[in-house]
Protein backbone atom coordinates (compact mmCIF):
# COMPACT_ATOMS: atom_id res chain seq x y z
CA UNK A 1 0.00 0.00 0.00
CA UNK A 2 1.08 3.57 -0.63
CA UNK A 3 1.22 6.06 2.24
CA UNK A 4 -0.04 9.53 1.36
CA UNK A 5 0.71 12.88 2.97
CA UNK A 6 -1.29 15.95 2.00
CA UNK A 7 0.73 19.16 2.21
CA UNK A 8 -0.69 22.68 2.12
CA UNK A 9 0.87 25.91 0.77
CA UNK A 10 1.38 29.16 2.62
CA UNK A 11 1.34 32.84 1.77
CA UNK A 12 2.76 33.67 -1.64
CA UNK A 13 0.98 30.83 -3.43
CA UNK A 14 -2.14 32.92 -4.14
CA UNK A 15 -3.32 33.99 -7.58
CA UNK A 16 -6.56 35.42 -8.94
CA UNK A 17 -8.78 32.56 -10.14
CA UNK A 18 -7.54 29.99 -7.63
CA UNK A 19 -10.14 27.36 -6.82
CA UNK A 20 -12.67 28.71 -9.34
CA UNK A 21 -12.65 25.82 -11.79
CA UNK A 22 -13.10 23.13 -9.14
CA UNK A 23 -15.73 25.14 -7.24
CA UNK A 24 -17.73 25.64 -10.43
CA UNK A 25 -17.78 21.88 -10.98
CA UNK A 26 -18.32 20.63 -7.41
CA UNK A 27 -20.98 21.99 -5.06
CA UNK A 28 -19.00 20.69 -2.06
CA UNK A 29 -16.10 22.99 -2.96
CA UNK A 30 -18.37 25.97 -3.64
CA UNK A 31 -20.00 25.45 -0.24
CA UNK A 32 -16.63 26.03 1.44
CA UNK A 33 -16.25 29.40 -0.31
CA UNK A 34 -19.83 30.33 0.67
CA UNK A 35 -19.16 29.33 4.26
CA UNK A 36 -16.01 31.49 4.39
CA UNK A 37 -17.96 34.43 2.95
CA UNK A 38 -20.63 34.10 5.65
CA UNK A 39 -18.07 33.86 8.46
CA UNK A 40 -15.85 36.77 7.35
CA UNK A 41 -18.54 39.01 5.89
CA UNK A 42 -16.68 39.33 2.58
CA UNK A 43 -17.31 37.84 -0.85
CA UNK A 44 -14.66 35.13 -0.86
CA UNK A 45 -15.65 33.94 -4.33
CA UNK A 46 -15.12 37.41 -5.80
CA UNK A 47 -11.84 37.80 -3.93
CA UNK A 48 -10.40 34.45 -5.06
CA UNK A 49 -12.04 34.04 -8.47
CA UNK A 50 -12.18 37.58 -9.88
CA UNK A 51 -10.77 39.96 -7.26
CA UNK A 52 -7.96 42.31 -8.20
CA UNK A 53 -4.44 41.12 -7.43
CA UNK A 54 -3.57 43.98 -5.06
CA UNK A 55 -6.60 43.24 -2.87
CA UNK A 56 -5.71 39.54 -2.79
CA UNK A 57 -2.10 40.35 -1.84
CA UNK A 58 -3.14 42.06 1.41
CA UNK A 59 -1.99 39.67 4.12
CA UNK A 60 -5.30 39.68 5.98
CA UNK A 61 -7.04 38.67 2.72
CA UNK A 62 -4.36 36.32 1.40
CA UNK A 63 -4.35 34.05 4.43
CA UNK A 64 -8.09 33.19 4.60
CA UNK A 65 -8.20 32.99 0.78
CA UNK A 66 -5.47 30.34 0.55
CA UNK A 67 -6.92 28.41 3.49
CA UNK A 68 -10.40 28.42 1.92
CA UNK A 69 -9.09 27.29 -1.46
CA UNK A 70 -6.98 24.52 0.09
CA UNK A 71 -9.84 23.16 2.21
CA UNK A 72 -12.27 23.31 -0.73
CA UNK A 73 -9.86 21.29 -2.89
CA UNK A 74 -9.26 18.80 -0.07
CA UNK A 75 -13.01 18.20 0.21
CA UNK A 76 -13.12 17.04 -3.41
CA UNK A 77 -10.00 14.93 -3.07
CA UNK A 78 -11.64 13.14 -0.12
CA UNK A 79 -14.89 12.87 -2.07
CA UNK A 80 -12.92 10.96 -4.71
CA UNK A 81 -11.64 8.54 -2.09
CA UNK A 82 -8.15 9.90 -1.45
CA UNK A 83 -7.40 9.95 2.29
CA UNK A 84 -4.05 11.13 3.68
CA UNK A 85 -2.22 9.20 6.41
CA UNK A 86 -0.37 12.36 7.49
CA UNK A 87 -0.63 16.13 6.90
CA UNK A 88 1.55 19.23 7.12
CA UNK A 89 1.50 22.78 5.81
CA UNK A 90 4.02 25.54 5.31
CA UNK A 91 3.38 28.42 7.73
CA UNK A 92 -0.25 29.45 7.04
CA UNK A 93 -0.67 25.99 5.47
CA UNK A 94 -0.41 24.44 8.90
CA UNK A 95 -3.92 25.71 9.61
CA UNK A 96 -5.19 23.84 6.53
CA UNK A 97 -3.43 20.73 7.86
CA UNK A 98 -5.11 21.15 11.25
CA UNK A 99 -8.52 21.50 9.56
CA UNK A 100 -7.77 18.34 7.55
CA UNK A 101 -6.99 16.49 10.79
CA UNK A 102 -10.18 17.87 12.41
CA UNK A 103 -8.10 19.47 15.18
CA UNK A 104 -9.70 22.83 14.31
CA UNK A 105 -13.01 23.51 12.59
CA UNK A 106 -12.85 25.30 9.24
CA UNK A 107 -15.07 28.02 10.70
CA UNK A 108 -12.61 28.77 13.51
CA UNK A 109 -9.57 28.46 11.25
CA UNK A 110 -10.73 30.87 8.54
CA UNK A 111 -11.70 33.49 11.13
CA UNK A 112 -8.45 33.26 13.06
CA UNK A 113 -6.13 33.33 10.03
CA UNK A 114 -7.69 36.58 8.85
CA UNK A 115 -6.77 38.08 12.22
CA UNK A 116 -3.37 36.36 12.12
CA UNK A 117 -2.67 38.08 8.80
CA UNK A 118 -3.67 41.45 10.24
CA UNK A 119 -1.49 40.96 13.34
CA UNK A 120 1.52 39.93 11.25
CA UNK A 121 1.10 42.90 8.93
CA UNK A 122 0.83 45.37 11.83
CA UNK A 123 3.74 43.97 13.87
CA UNK A 124 6.44 45.85 11.94
CA UNK A 125 6.00 49.15 10.04
CA UNK A 126 6.26 48.74 6.28
CA UNK A 127 9.84 49.17 5.04
CA UNK A 128 11.43 48.35 8.40
CA UNK A 129 11.73 44.64 7.71
CA UNK A 130 12.30 42.39 4.70
CA UNK A 131 12.96 38.81 3.61
CA UNK A 132 15.29 37.20 1.08
CA UNK A 133 15.57 33.78 -0.53
CA UNK A 134 19.06 32.27 -0.57
CA UNK A 135 20.07 29.37 -2.83
CA UNK A 136 23.25 27.33 -3.13
CA UNK A 137 24.69 27.78 0.37
CA UNK A 138 24.58 25.25 3.21
CA UNK A 139 23.14 25.96 6.65
CA UNK A 140 26.52 26.42 8.36
CA UNK A 141 27.56 29.18 5.93
CA UNK A 142 24.18 30.89 6.26
CA UNK A 143 24.26 30.89 10.05
CA UNK A 144 27.81 32.30 9.98
CA UNK A 145 26.76 35.17 7.69
CA UNK A 146 23.68 35.91 9.80
CA UNK A 147 25.87 36.20 12.91
CA UNK A 148 28.14 38.66 11.10
CA UNK A 149 25.19 40.76 9.88
CA UNK A 150 23.41 40.80 13.25
CA UNK A 151 25.25 43.96 14.27
CA UNK A 152 23.02 45.82 11.85
CA UNK A 153 19.78 44.52 13.36
CA UNK A 154 17.75 41.34 13.66
CA UNK A 155 18.37 38.85 10.85
CA UNK A 156 17.33 35.21 11.19
CA UNK A 157 16.46 32.12 9.19
CA UNK A 158 12.73 32.14 8.42
CA UNK A 159 12.34 29.00 6.27
CA UNK A 160 14.41 25.90 5.64
CA UNK A 161 12.65 24.96 2.40
CA UNK A 162 14.85 22.26 0.88
CA UNK A 163 18.56 21.42 0.56
CA UNK A 164 20.60 24.61 0.09
CA UNK A 165 17.54 26.82 -0.15
CA UNK A 166 16.48 28.96 2.79
CA UNK A 167 14.71 32.25 3.43
CA UNK A 168 16.13 34.86 5.80
CA UNK A 169 14.12 37.55 7.57
CA UNK A 170 14.67 40.60 9.76
CA UNK A 171 15.51 44.31 9.72
CA UNK A 172 15.97 45.52 6.14
CA UNK A 173 19.58 46.72 6.56
CA UNK A 174 20.66 43.54 8.35
CA UNK A 175 19.05 41.40 5.61
CA UNK A 176 20.86 43.44 2.92
CA UNK A 177 24.23 43.00 4.67
CA UNK A 178 23.60 39.25 5.09
CA UNK A 179 22.77 39.00 1.37
CA UNK A 180 26.06 40.69 0.44
CA UNK A 181 28.01 38.33 2.69
CA UNK A 182 26.22 35.30 1.27
CA UNK A 183 27.06 36.35 -2.29
CA UNK A 184 30.71 36.55 -1.25
CA UNK A 185 30.42 33.03 0.16
CA UNK A 186 29.27 31.75 -3.23
CA UNK A 187 25.47 31.77 -3.03
CA UNK A 188 24.07 30.87 -6.45
CA UNK A 189 21.13 33.23 -6.02
CA UNK A 190 20.05 35.79 -3.44
CA UNK A 191 16.70 37.49 -4.01
CA UNK A 192 14.87 40.06 -1.89
CA UNK A 193 11.25 38.89 -1.68
CA UNK A 194 8.24 41.14 -2.39
CA UNK A 195 6.71 40.81 1.08
CA UNK A 196 5.38 43.46 3.42
CA UNK A 197 6.84 42.21 6.70
CA UNK A 198 9.73 40.09 8.09
CA UNK A 199 7.68 36.94 8.65
CA UNK A 200 8.97 34.14 10.88
CA UNK A 201 11.48 36.33 12.71
CA UNK A 202 11.57 37.46 16.33
CA UNK A 203 10.32 40.86 15.15
CA UNK A 204 6.85 39.30 14.94
CA UNK A 205 6.60 38.22 18.58
CA UNK A 206 3.96 40.88 19.25
CA UNK A 207 1.81 39.31 16.52
CA UNK A 208 2.16 35.95 18.27
CA UNK A 209 0.99 37.49 21.55
CA UNK A 210 -2.14 38.91 19.90
CA UNK A 211 -2.75 35.62 18.11
CA UNK A 212 -2.52 33.80 21.44
CA UNK A 213 -5.54 35.73 22.73
CA UNK A 214 -7.56 34.75 19.65
CA UNK A 215 -6.53 31.10 19.91
CA UNK A 216 -7.83 31.07 23.50
CA UNK A 217 -11.32 31.39 21.99
CA UNK A 218 -10.92 28.29 19.81
CA UNK A 219 -11.77 24.71 20.67
CA UNK A 220 -9.02 22.27 19.74
CA UNK A 221 -9.90 18.62 19.16
CA UNK A 222 -7.97 15.37 19.10
CA UNK A 223 -6.39 14.87 15.69
CA UNK A 224 -7.80 12.22 13.34
CA UNK A 225 -4.63 12.37 11.23
CA UNK A 226 -1.05 13.04 12.48
CA UNK A 227 0.06 16.64 11.89
CA UNK A 228 3.70 17.69 11.58
CA UNK A 229 4.52 21.04 13.22
CA UNK A 230 6.59 23.73 11.48
CA UNK A 231 8.30 24.67 14.73
CA UNK A 232 10.01 21.35 15.52
CA UNK A 233 9.25 19.15 12.47
CA UNK A 234 7.67 16.58 14.80
CA UNK A 235 4.20 15.06 15.03
CA UNK A 236 2.05 17.21 17.31
CA UNK A 237 1.56 15.09 20.43
CA UNK A 238 -1.96 16.14 21.43
CA UNK A 239 -4.52 18.92 21.18
CA UNK A 240 -3.08 20.70 24.23
CA UNK A 241 0.16 21.39 22.33
CA UNK A 242 -1.43 23.01 19.28
CA UNK A 243 -1.96 26.54 20.57
CA UNK A 244 1.60 26.91 21.89
CA UNK A 245 3.07 25.72 18.59
CA UNK A 246 0.87 28.05 16.50
CA UNK A 247 1.93 31.03 18.60
CA UNK A 248 5.62 30.09 18.35
CA UNK A 249 5.30 29.49 14.63
CA UNK A 250 4.68 33.20 13.89
CA UNK A 251 8.19 34.19 15.00
CA UNK A 252 10.09 30.90 14.54
CA UNK A 253 11.83 29.25 11.59
CA UNK A 254 9.67 26.99 9.42
CA UNK A 255 11.47 23.62 9.36
CA UNK A 256 9.96 22.45 6.09
CA UNK A 257 12.82 20.30 4.84
CA UNK A 258 13.04 18.58 8.22
CA UNK A 259 9.26 18.08 8.26
CA UNK A 260 9.28 16.36 4.88
CA UNK A 261 12.21 14.14 5.88
CA UNK A 262 10.34 13.15 9.05
CA UNK A 263 7.25 12.19 7.05
CA UNK A 264 9.39 10.06 4.73
CA UNK A 265 10.96 8.36 7.76
CA UNK A 266 7.38 7.65 8.95
CA UNK A 267 6.80 5.73 5.71
CA UNK A 268 5.22 8.42 3.50
CA UNK A 269 6.06 7.72 -0.13
CA UNK A 270 3.45 9.93 -1.83
CA UNK A 271 2.92 13.67 -1.38
CA UNK A 272 -0.08 15.63 -2.68
CA UNK A 273 0.15 19.42 -2.56
CA UNK A 274 -3.41 20.66 -2.03
CA UNK A 275 -3.93 24.32 -2.83
CA UNK A 276 -2.74 27.01 -5.22
CA UNK A 277 0.70 26.66 -6.82
CA UNK A 278 3.38 23.98 -6.94
CA UNK A 279 6.14 25.39 -4.71
CA UNK A 280 5.90 22.66 -2.08
CA UNK A 281 5.94 19.98 -4.77
CA UNK A 282 9.22 21.43 -6.06
CA UNK A 283 10.69 21.45 -2.55
CA UNK A 284 9.72 17.81 -1.93
CA UNK A 285 11.30 16.70 -5.22
CA UNK A 286 14.56 18.41 -4.21
CA UNK A 287 14.46 16.80 -0.76
CA UNK A 288 13.93 13.23 -2.03
CA UNK A 289 13.70 12.21 -5.70
CA UNK A 290 12.41 8.75 -4.80
CA UNK A 291 8.96 9.81 -3.55
CA UNK A 292 5.93 10.44 -5.76
CA UNK A 293 4.67 14.03 -5.84
CA UNK A 294 1.34 15.35 -7.15
CA UNK A 295 -0.63 18.56 -6.79
CA UNK A 296 -4.30 19.55 -6.82
CA UNK A 297 -5.24 23.12 -7.76
CA UNK A 298 -7.59 22.81 -10.78
CA UNK A 299 -9.63 20.18 -12.63
CA UNK A 300 -6.71 18.90 -14.70
CA UNK A 301 -4.40 18.39 -11.71
CA UNK A 302 -7.28 16.96 -9.65
CA UNK A 303 -8.14 14.36 -12.29
CA UNK A 304 -4.50 13.53 -12.95
CA UNK A 305 -3.77 13.00 -9.26
CA UNK A 306 -6.83 10.81 -8.70
CA UNK A 307 -6.02 8.71 -11.77
CA UNK A 308 -2.38 8.22 -10.75
CA UNK A 309 -3.27 7.32 -7.16
CA UNK A 310 -5.89 4.78 -8.32
CA UNK A 311 -3.44 3.18 -10.75
CA UNK A 312 -0.81 2.83 -8.05
CA UNK A 313 -3.33 1.37 -5.61
CA UNK A 314 -4.40 -1.19 -8.20
CA UNK A 315 -0.76 -2.13 -8.84
CA UNK A 316 -0.28 -2.67 -5.11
Amino acid sequence: MIKIACIFPGQGAQYVGMGKEVANNFKEAMDIFDKASDILGIDMKRLCFEGDEEELKKTENTQPSILTTSVALLEILKLKGVEPAMVAGLSLGEYSALVASKAISFEDAVAVVKKRGKFMQEAVPEGVGSMAAVMGVDRTEINDCLRMASGYGVVETANYNCPRQVVISGHTRAVEIACSLLKERGAKKVKILPVSAPFHSSLLKSAGEKLSEELDKIRFNDMDIPVISNVNAQIIKDKYEIKKLLVEQVSSSVLWEDSVRNMIEQGVDTFIEVGPGKSLSAFVKKIDKNVSVYNVEDLESLNNTIECIRERLECN
